[in-house]
């Protein structure tokens, strides 16, 4: 009974975080494309990490991330950093390369654009993405970020392929440390850069020699956000076994499920290709361990020892309101 109350506690606690919180936000869009006949001639599927644009033997890959206005403010070199890296991480997640980013910059003056810059520049230069234009305005009431990337990928891996079966693996770098003030895990920004390439390299290559299919960056919603809208898109369940999942040890658990790792994937494979995939981020001395499997159902289900939970029914609760289902084209 203890071990029950305990994990309905937990789950109760994810449930109103704040970074699941914001990922609902995302709805907006969602019921303002109208996911439906609007879209029905373009052949992009709307929800995943980037928009996968079919070209020639391959696909364009466009997408953009906007900073949280207090994080710009409190850390403005750490937020540029993270605009240029959180863009790379949506390109690679989707078995793609990065080509080059663009930005648009608001501020209050030159002068406060200062550090924000040196955090971008750190990290085109550690990514080997270059900054190739944007938007620039210096008399803006506000200080306002967004980052825009487009990469190329040959084969995807996309959020809308995991299937009943599957196992979820999670793969990470616990080479870093929390951030004081933000649930963030920073296992980059003193990182080797050829190490950061090596490390993102993984992903294409296990999009291009077929061992993997499905799968999303792990973003500021953490691990529970990610695997939601994972199963969201896919018009699947899970359960997730909360003993398997690598934590630092620095960290508590439930504040591991929401964090952002800087450097951090969710997987879903197919059974016989796991070992294999957990191999080449091993050879790397990255954490790559299986966490949980992908059921028929839309419900994800929580697992500790021989309790579990049903944590969210996405048949009665969407999360962002893109899926199969819903009528993403």
């Amino acid at each position: 009974m203890r071990n029950r109350l305990v994990l309905a506690s937990l789950a109760t606690q994810l449930r109103q975080s704040l970074s699941l919180l914001q990922k609902q936000d995302i709805q907006t869009a969602s019921q303002a494309l109208g996911v439906g006949a609007q879209w029905a001639s373009s052949n992009v599927l709307l929800g995943d990490d980037c928009a996968a644009i079919p070209d020639g033997d391959g696909y364009l890959l466009l997408a953009a991330e906007g900073i949280l206005p207090q994080f710009l403010e409190t850390e403005p070199w750490f937020a540029g950093w993270s605009a240029v890296m959180v863009n790379v991480s949506d390109i690679y997640a989707m078995g793609g390369r990065a080509i080059a980013v663009v930005d648009a910059l608001w501020s209050q003056s030159t002068s406060s654009t200062n550090s924000i810059w040196d955090g971008m520049k750190a990290a085109a230069q550690a990514y080997n993405v270059p900054i190739v234009g944007g938007h620039t305005n210096c008399h803006s009431p506000y200080n306002a970020l967004a980052v825009a990337i487009v990469g190329r990928a040959k084969r995807l891996i996309t959020s809308f392929n995991a299937q009943p079966g599957d196992l979820l693996l999670v793969a990470t770098d616990f080479r870093g440390k929390s951030h004081p003030k933000y649930p963030f895990w920073d296992a980059a920004t003193t990182a080797d850069p050829v190490q950061l390439r090596e490390n993102l390299a993984i992903l294409p290559y296990l999009a291009e020699t077929g061992l993997c299919d499905a799968g999303k960056d792990i973003s500021n919603g953490g691990i529970i956000g990610t695997l939601l809208m994972l199963l969201e898109t896919s018009d699947c369940g899970a359960v997730l076994n909360l003993d398997q999942v690598p934590c630092p040890k620095e960290l508590a658990l439930e504040h591991w499920l929401t964090s952002f790792p800087s450097y951090g994937f969710l997987l879903s494979a197919r059974p016989d290709h796991a070992s294999a995939i957990q191999s080449y981020f091993q050879q790397q001395s990255l954490v790559c361990e299986v966490v949980g499997e992908v059921q028929p159902t839309q419900q994800l289900v929580l697992r500790k020892g021989r309790e579990s939970i049903v944590f969210w029914d996405l048949s009665q609760h969407k999360l962002t309101g893109f899926s199969k289902v819903g009528g993403t084209q």
